[in-house]
């Protein structure tokens, strides 16, 4: 790429950058920042359009830098397209040749567009600040790691929390667990956020189809573009059925047989795709054998609801897998490791910290005569193999407490354990 060419496409992304606007903090800003100062390269992933170039843009605001003491470059720009290996130094050369601080810090978007940049970073890490923001988990590899000598923070990011949500919609939320009459207009927001997710763009503008066009660039851009051009159709294919069928049992064979593609290993690695581009994720059924929790189905789930109510089968207006949905993306959000439990019955998550289960949650729409004895048999199934005396389910508006032989299931409305704090 020529110098020239390449300066000129800087001074303009600096200029673009400068000028982002309405940009909503993050609950983990706070957090993010306070690991700058470590002089060690900072990984920030998570799905496209999730808010990292705002986030990015967000913390150049908190630290008050001026134009001089960071440098914003976002491969994601087709701009940089020629991009090769060899400018990667003329970078630096643009940082020298105008005055810029010594100590700069280096905003470098959507990463995983250019090659070879891992051994750039590791070379100039010493002597710059770098946060570094890409959608591919491929990012937090153990290869990247190994060529940065171990030395590296990730992040990740998600579409709004509904914290984040709902002080988007300018609500108080210092006093919402006392005022009663705020719950009602927090239970309204929550359908919304409950069917139409958080990303960002979408939040600010209402507009859905927004949704469905951020499926669409997500599909072609960070999954069909890495396989054959005769894929495109079986890919396309799989996809409609996992965001579909999301909080369901998944099946090589099953999707084998959807996409007619006959070779299980492509099918395998499709998904994995789908996985490295966060747009979808899977949780194992629970076995203290490694080797079994591989063995069993896993059960798939979209990394925002939006994604299941517009671009998915319309039998997803099921509130109960939506609600299954958004815990699973919540328990993620909140570096939970998780599983299901399967027995005789079913439990929705558990809860792994260390060697130990330590809680256990079942999600129910609305527990009632028909469904009250199953989703309670999964819970307390759990809870004896795991000698736990507590359980949880989460309910759309129900609360309360219920004693069986002595163990204790608390019913939590959804919208208000969002809303609790990670310890809580």
């Amino acid at each position: 790429m020529e110098r020239k060419d390449l300066y000129y496409v800087l001074f303009e992304q600096q200029k673009d950058f400068e000028s982002m606007k309405n940009l909503i903090d993050r609950e983990r800003t706070s957090e993010f920042i306070s690991k700058i100062h470590l002089q060690m390269p900072i990984i920030l992933t998570g799905v496209r359009r999730c808010g990292k170039s705002s986030l990015l843009k967000i913390i150049k605001d908190k630290l008050m830098l001026n134009q001089k003491q960071y440098l914003y470059i976002n491969f994601n720009d087709e701009r940089l397209i020629h991009f090769s290996i060899d400018d990667f130094q003329k970078i630096i050369d643009f940082l020298e040749e105008n005055d810029y601080s010594k100590n700069c810090i280096l905003f470098i978007d959507e990463i995983q567009e250019t090659k070879a940049w891992e051994k750039w970073i590791d070379r100039i890490k010493s002597k710059y600040r770098i946060i570094i923001t890409g959608s591919n988990s491929k990012l937090l590899s153990s290869e990247i790691s190994t060529i940065l000598t171990g030395r590296s923070i990730s992040f990740s990011l998600y579409p709004f929390n509904f914290k984040e949500f709902l002080n988007y919609k300018k609500i108080n939320l210092n006093t919402w667990k006392l005022d009663l009459k705020l719950h009602s207009k927090i239970r309204k927001l929550f359908d919304n956020y409950l069917n139409l997710g958080g990303f960002p763009k979408f939040v600010i503008t209402n507009e859905k189809i927004i949704i469905s066009e951020l499926y669409e660039n997500i599909l072609y851009r960070d999954i069909i573009k890495r396989f054959n051009p005769n894929l495109v159709k079986p890919i396309k294919e799989i996809s409609f059925y996992l965001v579909s069928n999301i909080t369901s049992d998944i099946s090589l064979r099953t999707l084998s047989r959807i996409s007619n593609i006959k070779n299980l290993a492509t099918v395998k690695s499709i998904i994995h795709s789908f996985e490295d581009s966060f747009l979808f994720f899977s949780i194992n059924k629970f076995d203290y054998s490694i080797k079994k929790q591989t063995q069993n189905p896993k059960k798939i789930y979209c990394i925002d609801n939006g994604f299941g109510t517009s671009v998915g089968f319309k039998f997803l207006e099921n509130k109960g897998k939506l609600m299954e949905n958004l815990v699973a993306i919540e328990l993620r959000r909140r570096g939970k490791e998780i599983y299901y439990f399967r027995e005789n019955n079913e439990c929705d998550f558990i809860i792994k910290k260390g060697l130990k289960i330590i809680e256990l949650i079942q999600v129910c729409y609305d527990l009632n005569q028909a469904n009250e004895k199953r989703e309670f048999a999964g819970l307390l199934e759990a809870m004896n193999k795991f000698k736990l005396k507590h359980g949880l389910i989460l309910t759309y508006d129900q609360e309360g407490e219920r004693k069986i032989n002595g163990n204790k299931i608390k019913l939590v409305p959804l919208w208000k354990w969002l809303l609790k704090n990670n310890s809580d």
